[in-house]
């Protein structure tokens, strides 16, 4: 299987003065990036909170950067789904311009949004999530 991959560009706005990405910038695309994963299996957040009751809270986050991305940059983002267990998903991301720039393992946890406690993923949402799931001979 493969990874979902999207790509993002480094805005002057996602940059201190010097032209170097904000490290919270980067925090922000990768929520959208992850937004966009839900998306491509069939259940953006909206509709997933709306018919299913199910958010995706973060649970923990763990970045590593190598070197800085620059204003303009054509950022490539590949997300990989690492482990789906009963009510979490890790996630591996790696995001690149020309040469990677940092990583990110990512655990969500499918949650009720009425009690804030975990839920069992779905069934057809864990086969969804499977599509990007990373092979252990990779």
């Amino acid at each position: 299987m493969s990874a979902f991959e999207t790509s993002r560009i480094l805005r002057f706005g996602q940059c201190d003065p010097s032209g170097i990405a904000y490290f919270p910038a980067y925090l922000d695309m990768l929520v959208g990036v992850t937004e966009d994963l839900f998306a491509a299996i069939g259940w953006p957040w909206p509709k997933l909170r709306s018919e299913r009751a199910i958010t995706t809270p973060t649970v923990s986050l763990d970045v590593t950067f190598s070197r800085p991305g620059m204003e303009g940059d054509r950022l490539s983002f590949r997300c990989a789904v690492s482990r789906i267990g009963t009510t979490s998903l890790d996630l591996s991301h790696t995001v690149s311009a020309q040469r990677e720039l940092w990583r990110a393992g990512q655990r969500l946890v499918a949650t009720s949004p009425q009690t804030h406690r975990p839920v069992p993923w779905p069934d057809d949402i864990r086969t969804g999530l499977s599509q990007f799931q990373e092979s252990d001979d990779a």
